[in-house]
């Protein structure tokens, strides 16, 4: 599923950013670390697909400034309020993630969560990687995201190998490298099955280094046989779900 990360500085500037990402993929990630006291009452409301809330930690990349527990506050709050994703780090530690664990549950399918691990310097050996995906998967998330930055070409395929190992396990994952070298690993990554890929609103709006713009990254999934999976909401009777090749491997 492609997913267009939105970061703004402002509540009105992240609206209609978001209006235009919604016209062009099946997912939104809004990146409320970036905005200027966020009003998460206006920012979260109808809207025509998914809505992936992210409030990012300096140490992973992101802007927020605070306590760690007002941070995950307002993924809480994000949670309460109708958001269908929240990504939290593993980093966060063990206490404050089972209280974003526990409000995710008692929403009863309404909302899932993303628990992530990003290096932006480097990408770990093989065995590194590995634990850092069982670290991630032992908080019970309903996907886990391993991002890491490529200095070199074999740094993508020493990455990229985590999504066959995780689909075969049964747990959804999302894993691509950063940069410039990670370019490729952000259209392999869809193809193994990942279950978002990220691309920008246009040039000049990545969040990331490395990121592809939504034109550029359908274009080549068609190129390589892959459809945007598209997103659809839980009925009474079924959980969240997503639609294409990850889906019949897991």
């Amino acid at each position: 599923m492609i997913c267009v990360p939105v970061m703004a500085e402002t509540n009105r500037e992240a609206m209609g950013r978001m209006k235009k990402g919604f016209a062009l993929a099946g997912m939104v990630e809004l990146r409320i670390d970036r905005i200027h006291r966020p009003d998460l009452s206006a920012l979260i409301g109808p809207r025509e697909g998914a809505l992936l809330v992210t409030n990012r930690r300096k140490e992973e990349g992101g802007f927020f400034e605070g306590p760690e527990k007002e941070r995950v506050g307002l993924l809480i709050e994000a949670i309460g309020r109708g958001a269908d994703f929240v990504d939290i780090e593993a980093g966060t530690g063990e206490s404050l993630i089972g209280r974003l664990a526990s409000e995710v549950k008692r929403k009863a399918g309404a909302a899932k969560m993303i628990v992530s691990y990003h290096d932006c310097g480097r990408t770990p050996s093989w065995a590194a990687l590995v634990r850092r995906f069982h670290s991630c998967r032992a908080f019970g998330a309903h996907a886990v995201k391993i991002v890491t930055y490529a200095h070199a070409a074999e740094d993508n395929l020493r990455l990229l190998r985590l999504i066959p190992m995780s689909l075969a396990a049964g747990q959804p994952i999302i894993a691509f490298c950063m940069g410039p070298r990670g370019r490729v690993s952000r259209l392999l990554a869809p193809v193994l099955g990942s279950f978002i890929t990220y691309a920008s609103l246009r040039k000049g709006a990545e969040s990331a280094p490395g990121q592809w713009t939504v034109a550029e990254t359908r274009k080549m999934m068609a190129l390589f046989g892959v459809e945007d999976s598209g997103f659809r909401r839980p009925g009474k009777a079924e959980s969240f779900g997503y639609r294409g090749r990850a889906e019949q491997e897991v």
